[in-house]
C-alpha cells in the first residue's frame, strides 16, 4: 500500500508511475473543489469532508444541505463524506456565505456586549 499524504501545491507533482486507489481531501471547501477537478481529470476517485459547512449536526437547521449527484443531501446526516467528483462545490461554498453578516454581527455582540449598537459601518447594525 503507497499513502502520500501532500499540500495541494505539491499534488499537481504526482509521482511518476505510481498508482492512486483513492484521494482523501480534507479542509476548506475552495481547496477540496480544485482538488476534486484535478482527481477528476486524473480519474482519481475522491473523497471529501464536507465538516465546513456543519452547524448543529443534527440535520434541523438545514446549512448544511448540498447537492450530491443532482440529490439534495444534508452534510451532518448523510455525510460528511461524500464523492467528491459528484458534489456542487460552487453552490456549497454559495450557501456557506449566506451566514457570514450574521456571524460577523454576532462576534461584534459577544466582543462588544452591549456597547455595540452599529454605526461602524461594517456590521449592518446602524440600519
Amino acid at each position: 500500500m503507497y499513502v502520500r499524504m501532500t499540500v495541494l501545491t505539491d499534488f499537481t507533482e504526482m509521482d511518476e508511475g505510481k498508482h492512486y486507489d483513492v484521494c482523501v481531501a480534507i479542509g476548506p471547501m475552495i481547496m477540496m473543489k480544485f482538488v476534486t477537478i484535478l482527481t477528476k481529470k486524473l480519474e482519481i476517485p475522491t473523497v471529501v469532508s464536507m465538516n465546513p459547512i456543519m452547524v448543529d449536526g443534527t440535520g434541523m437547521c438545514g446549512a448544511c444541505r448540498l447537492m450530491v449527484g443532482g440529490e439534495v443531501k444534508f452534510a451532518c446526516v448523510d455525510g460528511p463524506e461524500f464523492d467528491g467528483h459528484l458534489v456542487d462545490f460552487d453552490l456549497a461554498m454559495k450557501r456557506q456565505q449566506m451566514y457570514k453578516t450574521e456571524e460577523g454581527r454576532a462576534l461584534l455582540r459577544y466582543q462588544e456586549g452591549a456597547t455595540h449598537h452599529g454605526g461602524c459601518g461594517h456590521c449592518g447594525g446602524d440600519k
